[in-house]
């Protein structure tokens, strides 16, 4: 049996002394090789018969198709297996720990999964009458007000869809600020090297110059490089906390009072929320804006299906420029506010970030899982996460390479670098043997202040014997590199699909079918 690009392919059913023999079908028992729809369909035939009839013109006049569709005709259990086979190659959360740091793949609460789906939610249309909708606005005011609670905040608007889209929120409300100030030359902002790689690009989106501020050795924020490059050029600070090295931001509120000093803002990047929620309010801190990754703090689902949610809360200088539109209690009932208005509190909103109000059944989602931990579980959610995380730390810091852990415990990441490994290792060759033992990669080469970066964030729904499965794991990869394991070059071995040749992938998709037949 052999291993090539295309995944495990039979080259005789006979086996030689002591091998084991490659299958007729190439499947490996469970493990069933899938051919691609095209190869499997028919595109000349379709899987459902249709009668013959009298057509009597069409109304698309020249925009009737001509040629032939092209896609492969298949009946239902065919189709029904080809995408059931195919969804067993995928690892999921609920096949066991996902350990991409700066992601926060955890456990979604099928409780969440219930309320979400109820009629009332599930169904609700964006264009609905207002007085028809009002447990649905109910609900949304009320995670409105636990979000701006648990962040020490003013206001938040619920509408920004992502991580990224907050962060055009809160940098676009901030850019409204300055020019209501009349002082729209401010045209930095600073972001430090330990930040998301979407802040800088969400700046420049936003029509700002982006300067780098350099992490000191211990991987925190430089603060008397940022504090020495303010200005009256500067509008404000990207930083995130606790930030990509999995460390918590000692100095923020200093640096805080340095940048509002100096007339600008601070927007703290919060996807990282879910190691402070309950213990640490971003706004006791000088936040005046910060975007919330509901998947990532909240349990909802990683992209939730569709659009994602990303909630800004803004502090009490940021609030008059918040986006529209926003949920607001009346003696009648609840209110979308969607138009400015020169005469109330929302004459300075700089608009609409998108068409309706956002997410339902993100929204739902996420109040659900506050309200079934309250307030003690929410602050037991961030102990646990930091817990796991440290303990990942401890566990493997005599095997990997830890470049920050002598600077104290981390909060919900762990990173290591791959300096140690065998000459000619690296990171990529010990995530791919990772596959091998049954888990998805951590996250590899990110942050890029540490080289050959392996960020793994255990979350906090993970057990201590799942953590010591895989740290067990980890650990013998580890070894296997540091011994220079020529196999581990070619893994993984065991996966569908043996290791691709990534960048030509990347750069160079084959995403149209071309029958090679024909």
């Amino acid at each position: 049996m052999t291993i090539n690009q295309s995944g495990w392919k039979p080259t005789s059913p006979e086996a030689k002394d002591g091998e084991v023999p490659a299958t007729f079908t190439g499947n490996r028992a469970l493990m069933l090789e899938e051919k691609l729809i095209f190869e499997i369909g028919d595109d000349k035939t379709t899987g459902v018969d249709f009668a013959e009839g009298d057509v009597a013109g069409s109304r698309l006049g020249d925009l009737s198709r001509k040629d032939p569709i092209g896609l492969p005709g298949l009946s239902e259990p065919e189709t029904v297996r080809h995408y059931t086979r195919l969804s067993r190659q995928n690892y999921a959360i609920d096949l066991g720990l996902f350990p991409l740091g700066s992601c926060t793949m955890k456990h979604n609460p099928r409780l969440n999964e219930k309320m979400a789906r109820l009629p009332g939610f599930s169904d609700v249309h964006p264009l609905a009458p207002v007085d028809t909708v009002q447990g649905a606005l109910e609900v949304i005011h009320q995670l409105a007000h636990w979000l701006v609670t648990l962040t020490g905040m003013t206001s938040v608007a619920m509408s920004p869809k992502a991580g990224a889209h907050g962060e055009l929120c809160g940098i676009l409300a901030i850019k409204a600020a300055l020019e209501k100030r009349g002082e729209g030359h401010r045209k930095v902002i600073l972001v430090p090297e330990s930040a998301h790689g979407t802040n800088p690009a969400t700046a420049a989106f936003a029509g700002f110059s982006v300067e780098d501020i350099p992490a000191t050795a211990d991987g925190r924020v430089d603060t008397a490089a940022l504090k020495a490059r303010l200005g009256p050029d500067v509008a404000g600070v990207m930083i995130t906390n606790p930030n990509t090295c999995g460390l918590f931001e000692r100095d923020l509120k200093d640096i805080s009072d340095a940048v509002h000093a100096a007339g600008g803002y601070v927007y703290c990047d919060g996807a990282n929320f879910n190691a402070i929620v309950g213990r640490v309010r971003p706004g006791d801190l000088g936040v005046d804006a910060m975007h919330i990754n509901l998947h990532k703090t909240f349990s909802t689902p990683h992209g939730g299906g569709g659009p994602g949610s990303g909630p800004v809360v803004f502090s009490e200088a940021l609030t008059p420029f918040a986006p529209l539109p926003f949920v607001e209690k009346t003696g009648e009932g609840f209110r979308l506010v969607e138009e400015e208005n020169a005469d109330d509190h929302h004459a300075d909103s700089f608009g609409r970030m998108v068409a309706f109000h956002g997410q339902m059944g993100m929204f739902t989602r996420a109040l659900t899982y506050i309200l079934s931990h309250g307030a003690d579980g929410l602050r037991q959610v961030a102990e646990d996460a930091v817990l796991n995380a440290n303990y990942v730390l401890r566990s493997l810091e005599n095997t990997l390479d830890a470049p920050f852990a002598k600077s104290g415990p981390c909060m919900h990441e762990a990173i290591f670098s791959d300096e140690g490994l065998a000459e000619g290792f690296s990171t990529i060759d010990v995530a791919k043997a990772l596959i091998d033992e049954g888990f998805h990669p951590m996250t590899m080469y990110f942050p890029l202040v540490v080289h050959g970066a392996m960020l793994v964030e255990p979350t906090e729904t993970e057990s201590k014997a799942a953590l010591d499965q895989f740290i067990g794991a980890l650990r013998s990869v580890a070894e296997r590199a540091k011994a220079g394991d020529a196999s581990l070059k070619t893994a993984p071995h065991f996966a569908p699909r043996a290791r691709l040749d990534e960048t030509l992938a990347a750069r160079k998709p084959v995403l149209v079918w071309k029958d090679k037949a024909a």
